[in-house]
């Protein structure tokens, strides 16, 4: 999400198709309705890398970024939405004073300068003031959407420790396989949870990073080092990241016992013609390109939410959003793991893509589908600069057809 946006990665995986604690002020917009019985989530997710939703830009004042942040909060409870997964931690970075990694870049332009404010606290006091939860979201590897390691501020911890670091595809990241670095992203991101009261901790859909074409990960030492035992450097590199995520779910039990964590995944875990458990799809695999097993995650119960980004139309020849619904409505049925649909609210409208998604009412069938699979307890929007503009009213739509009255937050 540079453009390590969610839009360039969801594209570049289609390009790869395989042949075969709410508080009780209230604000503008809050929907007053009685809320329905049911929980569902309504959420949506707020980037900050690359300045995709906010800021709109860096280096504009600290009172400048407060009211834009204030402002997707106040759109988010005036359209009945009741979660926002605000993105704190966009690339090896911090929007809390944190004494692990210096402040983002995107509040003022300058890695590691203090912006004069505290977004993260901010963020959290103003949710909870509309009735709104606040989920943390973190990105564990990525450190930088270029290949300049002299870039990074010098107190960088990955020029500090630069055998930490894979340059791929133009870019740099952590590497998953060094236990020091496993431990040193769970210390650097916890240190939010345990200052601030988030609701919950969310991953995006970065592991290992999404396959570039002709290019290695050069993971030889660590696979040397710490591979041993393991039937190929595939079975490897997934045990890395099942470790990430149970030590990680385990961590946070620790420090905020209320606190959920969720994963937001590419939306394939396998086609069924290299797994028959997997979904009738031709697409990259995150089980395979991304070292996530995902499917496992929700059957073992080490997460409290999934939300696979099902960014496509119903119909989509390569990956129909109306066979993958169903398809994770299966995996999830009978665990503990609830489970939200991951939308792309920002494809409608957008030239570039397939007819249905100029058809303000696409995103809406999404929504009715989902009311045939009781196992879908809410859904997600990418992303907040989209609720915001509305180019076609498709997030309108929504609104009408489905979020007459308010609900209640699912883990409430």
């Amino acid at each position: 999400m540079g453009r390590v946006s969610r839009r360039a990665f969801a594209l570049a995986a289609l390009a790869t198709l395989t042949t075969g604690s709410a508080g009780a002020k209230a604000a503008p917009g809050r929907r007053s309705e009685r809320p329905r019985k049911a929980a569902e989530m309504r959420g949506v997710w707020l980037a900050t890398v690359q300045n995709r939703d906010w800021p709109s830009r860096p280096g504009l004042s600290a009172a400048a970024q407060r009211a834009e942040l204030v402002a997707h909060l106040d759109k988010a409870a005036e359209t009945g939405l009741n979660t926002v997964i605000f993105q704190v931690r966009p690339t090896a970075d911090a929007l809390w004073p944190s004494p692990y990694e210096p402040w983002s870049q995107y509040l003022t332009g300058t890695q590691g300068k203090h912006p004069g404010w505290d977004p993260l606290g901010t963020a959290v006091e103003e949710a909870h003031a509309r009735g709104l939860e606040l989920h943390a979201w973190f990105n564990p590897y990525r450190i930088a959407g270029h290949a300049d390691p002299d870039r990074l501020v010098r107190t960088h911890p990955a020029r500090r420790h630069p055998n930490w670091v894979v340059t791929y595809g133009g870019k740099l990241y952590y590497n998953p396989g060094l236990p020091e670095v496993r431990a040193f992203v769970q210390d650097a991101m916890l240190d939010a949870v345990a200052k601030y009261p988030v609701d919950a901790v969310h991953f995006d859909d970065y592991f290992y990073p999404y396959p570039v074409a002709g290019q290695t990960f050069d993971d030889d030492a660590a696979y040397d080092a710490h591979g041993g035992g393991f039937p190929s450097r595939a079975a490897w590199r997934r045990d890395n990241i099942n470790l990430l995520v149970r030590e990680t779910s385990a961590r946070i039990k620790a420090l905020r016992p209320a606190a959920r964590f969720g994963i937001s995944p590419f939306g394939v875990w396998r086609n069924d013609t290299t797994d028959p458990r997997g979904s009738q799809t031709r697409a990259l695999q995150a089980y395979d390109d991304l070292y996530a097993d995902t499917r496992q995650w929700v059957r073992k119960n080490w997460i409290d939410y999934i939300v696979p980004q099902l960014y496509w139309n119903i119909g989509f020849a390569a990956a129909d959003y109306a066979k993958l619904l169903p398809w994770w409505a299966e995996v999830a049925r009978g665990t503990g793991t609830q489970l939200y649909a991951g939308e792309a609210l920002y494809k409608a409208s957008d030239p570039a893509q397939p007819e249905a998604w100029q058809d303000p009412a696409e995103l809406s069938r999404h929504l009715t589908l989902a009311q045939d699979h009781p196992e879908v307890r809410g859904h997600v929007f990418f992303a907040a600069k989209e609720v915001q503009t509305d180019p076609i009213g498709a997030m309108a739509r929504v609104v009408a057809d489905h979020y007459a009255r308010s609900a209640r937050i699912p883990g409430e």
